[in-house]
């Protein structure tokens, strides 16, 4: 089975020979392939709606990896035992919506050791629910496929997270600048992703200017006096966002 470049990148940060849940698991790709290729020993594909639960079911069943895959219907990580998985898998979904399926199953999470978390939008809600729970950003991997861009975020739980994570988000200087990477630009903009951007991230970061300065742009048409405020901040964080990319490029071997 061949999977794409973004669930192949998912599928390759799993530990070898794990028990792993993928959650919303759709056609059951991730997860058949994963126990193929022996990266798993075992996998639970959970699913929502009937549609995909059933696609995944078939998935499985042609594959003849009844025995080692587990279909499950379920909302989030409702369709796992704790103790039952070393590592989950949530891919495909906004950010808002993975940070509350690991809030709500957070009791679930009792023996995972690794998440692989591939958020749609709102990465940054997904940096902040790791940092606040005991979770270390080890990787953070950025590729585009399809004319769509991915970020791919993979945590260890570890006793030294507070520790870990205080120094990760430790305020740097940006290369070039007399201002500073903050904790919350990094929270934004990736912590290890600004250390090392591609192609993606820049085409990332322009695509949102773009968009925030259109905001701006509505914004400034309001005569509310709310609205200048709000159009400051922006301005602010898209004045921000033009300085980093500079910078980074110009600093680019």
């Amino acid at each position: 089975m061949k999977l794409s470049a973004r669930l192949q990148h998912i599928a390759d940060r799993l530990p070898s020979g794990c028990r792993f849940a993928d959650i919303g698991s759709d056609h059951a790709l991730l997860p058949v392939y994963a126990v193929q290729s022996g990266q798993a020993c075992f996998a639970v594909a959970g699913e929502v709606n009937e549609g995909p639960l059933e696609a995944a079911k078939r998935q499985v069943a042609e594959a003849g990896e009844g025995k080692r895959v587990s279909v499950r219907k379920g909302n989030g990580l409702a369709v796992i035992a704790p103790g039952e998985v070393d590592a989950v898998t949530i891919a495909g979904m906004g950010g808002a919506l993975i940070v509350s399926i690991l809030s709500a199953g957070i009791d679930k999470l009792e023996g995972v050791t690794r998440l692989v978390l591939q958020p749609n939008v709102g990465e940054d809600l997904v940096r902040r629910w790791l940092f606040s729970n005991g979770w270390y950003l080890t990787e953070e991997v950025i590729l585009e496929e399809d004319g769509k861009i991915y970020e791919i975020l993979t945590a260890e739980r570890s006793p030294s997270a507070s520790d870990l994570n205080d120094k990760l988000y430790e305020e740097r200087p940006i290369p070039g600048s007399t201002n500073s990477f903050t904790k919350e630009l990094l929270l934004l903009m990736g912590p290890r992703l600004t250390q090392q951007p591609n192609e993606a991230w820049f085409a990332k970061w322009e695509s949102e200017i773009e968009k925030l300065d259109k905001i701006i742009f509505s914004v400034a048409a309001s005569k509310q006096e709310a609205a200048r405020e709000k159009e400051e901040v922006l301005f602010n964080l898209s004045n921000q966002y033009k300085e980093v990319l500079a910078c980074l490029q110009k600093a680019k071997p």
